[in-house]
């Protein structure tokens, strides 16, 4: 068992099991239902973090996920996300890129809305951009719904998500990750987007 360590670390539940008794979380082991998690309460808010696969020409695509659901003030929606090689290509046919009037954040990650005003409010933390920054791939997003198959949001209530390709293992920047989260949910309540209330919904 020793070389198999060597060889290939210790597995991802032994990690989130550890990481979740480190941050005071609670971990859930998975079921065929749905994978394992880690619930951490932030404040008003549970923050979950778990993993999904996604499956599209006999492909399977591996992500990790931060969420929490929160009390919504005038439903604004907004998602950040790197620039790509596909971006100049989406906003030469008219793709929304909103500018928040960071030179670097600006060239370096997409901003779409539907209010460009309370966008660049969120993004004006400069402790904000430098935590998306230091990531090489993320999306931070405003939702108000899962699609399909996921929870039925209740008409007061929105969802934070932070979605990073691969099933994460590095400690490191699962607690980078944690942080950028919880930085965002405290800037949802700075521009107003956000009540510090507990919601209903549970994930």
């Amino acid at each position: 068992m020793g070389k198999l360590l060597d060889w290939f670390g210790p597995s991802r539940t032994e990690i989130w099991r550890k990481l979740s008794a480190q941050i005071g979380g609670a971990y859930t082991p998975g079921t065929w239902r749905r994978t394992d998690r880690i619930t951490v309460e932030v404040a008003h808010w549970t923050v979950t973090l778990d993993t999904y696969t996604v499956h599209a020409n006999n492909t399977h695509v591996p992500y990790t996920r931060f969420r929490a659901p929160f009390l919504n003030t005038d439903q604004w929606r907004f998602k950040v996300y790197r620039s790509n090689l596909f971006t100049a290509i989406g906003k030469w046919f008219g793709m929304q890129d909103v500018e928040v009037g960071s030179l670097q954040f600006d060239a370096d990650f997409v901003v779409k809305t539907n209010d460009e005003r309370k966008a660049r409010a969120f993004c004006a933390d400069a402790e904000l951009r430098r935590m998306l920054m230091a990531q090489k791939s993320v999306t931070l997003s405003v939702e108000d719904h899962e699609g399909w198959f996921g929870p039925k949001f209740p008409a007061d209530t929105d969802e934070l998500r932070v979605v990073v390709g691969g099933h994460l293992k590095d400690t490191e920047r699962l607690r980078a990750l944690f942080l950028l989260f919880g930085k965002a949910l405290d800037r949802l309540c700075a521009i107003g987007a956000a009540y510090e209330e507990k919601p209903s919904l549970r994930l």
